[in-house]
């Protein structure tokens, strides 16, 4: 059974998926607005909105949690001192997908994730 297994796969190993959610959120944070597919995107909003919340701290053990998970000191500076102050206030829902259509090669759901 499943119980609790709610990730969804992409068809790779453990550590090539995590490298691509690290990736996207790394590209996430550089150009604050990404394409990719549909699934991808919906993996990547609870990574981001737990990676924002802890930035929202702002202590350095926190940093080093972040720089942990991301594994880039200037992408976690700019989350740290740029996105993570706008949402001081805001208690969640830091990013948003908005549905695109379906990807011509391969008919692949499309959508765009950005900080709200």
């Amino acid at each position: 059974m499943r119980h609790g297994n709610n990730k969804r796969k992409f068809g790779r190993v453990r550590k090539v998926r995590n490298a691509l959610v690290n990736s996207l959120a790394l590209n996430l944070i550089v150009r604050e607005k990404i394409k990719t597919t549909l699934p991808k995107a919906k993996e990547l909003r609870p990574f981001m909105e737990k990676l924002v919340t802890r930035a929202k701290k702002g202590d350095m053990n926190t940093r080093r949690l972040v720089i942990a998970k991301l594994s880039n000191t200037k992408e976690v500076k700019k989350l740290f001192d740029i996105l993570a102050p706008k949402y001081k206030d805001v208690k969640g829902g830091y990013t948003r997908v908005l549905k695109l259509g379906a990807r011509k090669s391969d008919g692949a759901p499309m959508a765009i994730i950005e900080f709200v």
